[in-house]
C-alpha cells in the first residue's frame, strides 16, 4: 500500500514570474507544518486544458489561476460555483477525486473581507458605493458589493462601453458615469474603490480629481505595490479611512488553502510581513 501522497497545488498563468501566492502559501505551509508544496506554473493558453486535465494524475489538489487564464478556466471546469458563474471567471480550482475540476472565484470573498478587517465601521448600506474601472477585478468587487446590501454603484471606466456592459449585466443598482465625471461622483460616495491598475508602479498615475472626497468616505485600493498609492494617500490627508490592496490578495487565498491542504490559515501581520519582502 503506498503512502499518503503529498497534496500539490500552484497558480498558473503567463506571465507568472511576479507572483506573489508562492511566498504567501509557502509561508502558511511552513507555520502550520503541513506537508506540501505550491508552485508557480506558466502555461500558455493553448495548452491550458491539457494541464488541468494532467495536473490531478501528477498529485496536484488544485491551483490558483491568473491572467490571462481566467475566463478560460472557467470553461474547462465541469463543475463551477454561483459565485464564479456571475463573475464569469475563475481563480481557484479544486481537483476532486473523481477527475473533476471543480472551479470557483473568491476574488470578491478576498475584497469584502480585507475591507472588513481594515475598515470594521464600513456599513455596507450609509451609501453609494464609486467603482472605478470595469475589468475583471471590477467584475468580482460589483458581486461582492451588490451581496453585501450596497444600495447604489456609481461605476466609472475610462471606455465607458465596457462599464455599460457590467451595468447590463450586474442591473439597476449600478449607474455608469463617465470618466471625465467621476471625480464629482466621489462627494456622495460612502465607499470609493479603484479596480484599475492606475496607481501601480510602473502604471501611469490615476487622474482623476480627489478634491471631491468626504472624511468620512472608506477609500479601498485594490494596487498593493505601493501599498500606499496616491489614492490613498490623498483619501488619507482629508482624513478618510483607507484600506490597502495586500490584504485582497491575502484573504482571496484562505479558501484554497483550507481546501487543499485542510488548514484554514491566520491572517496576521506575519503574512503581510513576507509577502512585502
Amino acid at each position: 500500500m503506498s503512502a499518503q501522497r503529498i497534496p500539490l497545488a500552484g497558480v498558473i498563468g503567463s506571465p507568472i514570474g511576479h507572483s506573489k501566492s508562492p511566498k504567501l502559501h509557502g509561508h502558511w505551509l511552513k507555520k502550520y507544518g503541513l506537508p506540501g508544496f505550491y508552485i508557480p506554473m506558466e502555461v500558455a493558453p493553448d495548452n491550458l486544458e491539457t494541464v488541468l486535465r494532467t495536473l490531478p494524475k501528477a498529485g496536484f489538489v488544485g491551483a490558483n489561476i491568473t491572467v490571462p487564464h481566467k475566463e478560460a478556466a472557467l470553461e474547462i471546469a465541469d463543475l463551477v460555483t454561483d459565485r464564479a458563474t456571475l463573475i464569469g471567471a475563475a481563480n481557484t480550482l479544486i481537483f476532486r477525486e473523481d477527475g473533476k475540476i471543480h472551479a470557483d472565484n473568491t476574488d470578491g470573498y478576498g475584497f469584502i473581507e480585507n475591507l472588513r478587517q481594515g475598515a470594521p465601521e464600513w456599513n455596507p448600506k450609509a451609501g453609494p458605493a464609486v467603482v472605478l474601472g470595469a475589468g475583471g477585478a471590477a467584475r468580482a468587487i460589483l458581486a461582492s458589493l451588490l451581496n453585501a446590501g450596497v444600495p447604489e454603484i456609481l461605476l466609472s471606466n475610462r471606455t465607458r462601453l465596457r462599464a455599460e456592459a457590467l451595468q447590463q449585466e450586474f442591473g439597476t443598482r449600478i449607474r455608469v458615469v463617465d470618466w471625465v465625471q467621476a471625480g464629482n461622483a466621489l462627494e456622495d460616495a460612502a465607499l470609493v474603490v479603484n479596480t484599475t491598475s492606475l496607481g501601480m508602479t510602473g502604471k501611469p498615475e490615476l487622474r482623476i480629481p480627489l478634491d471631491g472626497l468626504q472624511k468620512q468616505a472608506v477609500v479601498t485600493d485594490i494596487v498593493y505595490s505601493p501599498l500606499k498609492t496616491r489614492l490613498l494617500q490623498v483619501a488619507e490627508e482629508v482624513g478618510c479611512h483607507t484600506v490597502d490592496g495586500l490584504g485582497m490578495l491575502i484573504y482571496q487565498a484562505v479558501p484554497g488553502f483550507e481546501r487543499w491542504f485542510g488548514q484554514r490559515p491566520e491572517v496576521d501581520e506575519d503574512v503581510r510581513k513576507v509577502i512585502l519582502e
